[in-house]
């Protein structure tokens, strides 16, 4: 509803109507049904890319005579990665499966009394710490936006010499600030409303954006230095 001129229009349509309703639910359960099987299309694509070209090592050179069969070498360390990965979600799905869980989740119903502190699942904190940052109400939906979106820009900034950064070590001193950056806002993010979290979180929103401006351009000063 923040978007000028055609938020309320947009809202209407996602619900159906002029309400959260039974066209609401048949929607968003329709996406949720539907939204794994997109996902699986783009793992396909992904693989079938990776097939053809192969994948990068990490000295961000392609050389076919460097490469060796994806088996045995690759394929019983996926394989024991994904059995690993399989045997943590058993145990949080049979043994602890409230080990995860909002405390919040646990108090009973009212429909009279709203919860005081309501927050998202912990992987959307960053995001959710990034859009309560802005005052305005439009500002923070730009915000929210933007700190999804401008990954997508990652593959058009990063044309450098080598892909990696093993040979720009002032890159690597920026991937960890940013890995804390993000960390400190998921932290953020479950916090309450209050000082000093949000000048804290304003001030990491502004290094979060920093950190896409200034990585390339630190890149290209470095390759440039040893011209």
């Amino acid at each position: 509803s923040a978007i000028p001129y055609m938020g309320t229009d947009l809202v209407q349509w996602l619900w159906g109507g002029f309400a959260v309703d039974n066209a609401t639910l048949v929607r968003f359960f329709s996406f949720h049904f539907l939204f794994p099987f997109i996902i699986a299309a783009f793992t396909m694509i992904h693989l079938l890319f990776l097939h053809q070209t192969g994948s990068n090592n990490p000295l961000g050179i392609n050389s076919n005579s460097d490469k060796i069969p994806f088996h045995p070498y690759f394929s019983y360390k996926d394989i024991f990665g994904f059995v690993m990965m399989l045997m943590f979600l058993t145990f949080l799905t049979l043994i602890a499966p409230y080990m995860l869980g909002d405390p919040d989740n646990f108090i009973p119903a009212n429909p009279l009394v709203t919860p005081p502190h309501i927050q998202p699942e912990w992987y959307f904190l960053f995001a959710y710490a990034i859009l309560r940052s802005i005052p305005n109400k439009l500002g923070g939906v730009i915000a929210l936006v933007m700190s999804i979106a401008i990954l997508f820009i990652l593959p058009f900034t990063n044309k450098f010499s080598f892909q990696s950064t093993q040979f720009y070590p002032i890159n690597q001193i920026l991937f960890w600030i940013m890995t804390i950056t993000v960390v400190l806002l998921t932290w953020i993010g479950a916090r309450p409303v209050e000082d000093p979290y949000i000048l804290t979180g304003q001030l990491l929103t502004v290094i979060y954006f920093l950190y896409f401006i200034i990585n390339p351009l630190i890149a290209i000063w470095w390759e440039n230095l040893f011209k």
